[in-house]
Parts: structure tokens; C-alpha cells; sequence
């Protein structure tokens, strides 16, 4: 069995690989959100599951055209274990090099919101509070349908994901919003 970091850890491990403070708080970010709906899904192991969401891009910022594949060379060079390896190129799946297909609640969650958070976070940052805080459902449709607004999400995957959860939009949505609500004091400051 490897080194399974604790959410600290992981985070210095994701800044020895990514500098810009974008892919850091994009880490947080989805770490939060993985948090939060782990403590709907698999209320032991919350801690697993943010640290998955804090590294699942860590190959991004250097590797940007390896991504989900150079990863598991510095995941192992860091002795990271294969749960977390697994877990976190699996949102990669169909889209990158990845093979290994989300089959997990948690790795289809990460599958899901790593893009939508992307989408729901350009949109705050657009608002005159620069909060997730006074967004609402309305507010995330209009921005997901507007295929020119942070074109770089792929609504696709988040679509696909839905469907993998079997979840309507809505609460995709709803529950991604929520979850970035409740966290965002912990992965908007850097």
C-alpha cells in the first residue's frame, strides 16, 4: 500500500507541481466540492475524497498534453497510492489518455463537477460580489448554455456525467452550487 496523504500534504504535493495560482485554487476548489459530497456519499472517508479532488489535475499545469497519464508517474514518484492514482486519472476517461473509466460515486462525481466548478466559478468571478454566494440555479443554466462562456469547460462531460449518476441537470447543478457555497471561504484564498 503507498503513502496516502492527508489534505495538507496533498496540497504542498499539488504546489511542487503547479505554480499558477489558478490551478491551485481550481485543485481546492474541486477538493471542497468532493468534501462536501462525501459527506453525503461516503460520510467515512471525506478526507479521501477531498484529497482526490485537490490532485486530480496535478499533471496539468506541466503536462497539459499528458494529462491523466504523466500523472501517474509523479503520483508514484511521490509514492502516492493506487486508490488515489486510479481515483483521479479516472476523470480523465474518454477525453484524455486515461483508460480507467469512473466507476466509483466518488470518481463519477469528480468525473462531473471537476468542469462544472470551472463553469460556476468563471461566473462568479464575473459578479459584482466576485461570491458564489448570491448566484442561483437560474444564473448556472444561463451560463452553462452559453457555449462562448468559459468555453474551455467541456458541457459534454458534464452532461455525460449527469448521466452516469443518473442525476437531472437541475440537481447537478443545485448540489454543485451548494457544495461551492458552503466551501467557498476555504478555496478562494490563496
Amino acid at each position: 500500500m503507498g503513502f496516502i496523504p492527508t489534505y495538507d500534504e496533498a496540497l504542498e504535493i499539488l504546489k511542487k507541481y503547479n505554480k499558477d495560482p489558478f490551478h491551485i485554487t481550481h485543485g481546492k476548489t474541486v477538493g471542497e466540492v468532493m468534501g462536501y459530497f462525501a459527506r453525503e456519499y461516503d460520510r467515512d472517508n471525506v478526507e479521501f475524497w477531498r484529497v482526490v479532488g485537490l490532485l486530480h489535475d496535478l499533471d496539468f499545469e506541466m503536462y497539459p498534453d499528458e494529462h491523466c497519464v504523466k500523472q501517474v508517474e509523479l503520483m508514484k514518484d511521490e509514492g502516492i497510492d493506487d486508490s488515489i492514482i486510479n481515483s483521479t486519472i479516472s476523470h480523465g476517461y474518454s477525453h484524455t489518455g486515461s483508460t480507467v473509466a469512473p466507476t466509483h460515486i466518488m470518481e463519477k462525481i469528480l468525473y462531473t463537477v471537476d468542469e462544472l466548478t470551472g463553469i460556476i466559478w468563471a461566473a462568479s468571478l464575473m459578479r459584482p460580489s466576485k461570491s458564489v454566494q448570491d448566484m442561483n440555479l437560474k444564473s448556472v443554466k444561463k451560463k452553462f448554455k452559453d457555449k462562448k462562456f468559459a468555453a474551455g469547460c467541456n458541457r459534454d462531460i458534464i452532461k455525460e456525467g449527469a448521466n452516469i449518476l443518473g442525476w437531472d441537470m437541475d440537481k447537478l447543478f443545485t448540489d454543485t452550487l451548494d457544495a461551492m457555497k458552503e466551501t467557498e471561504e476555504n478555496f478562494s484564498q490563496e
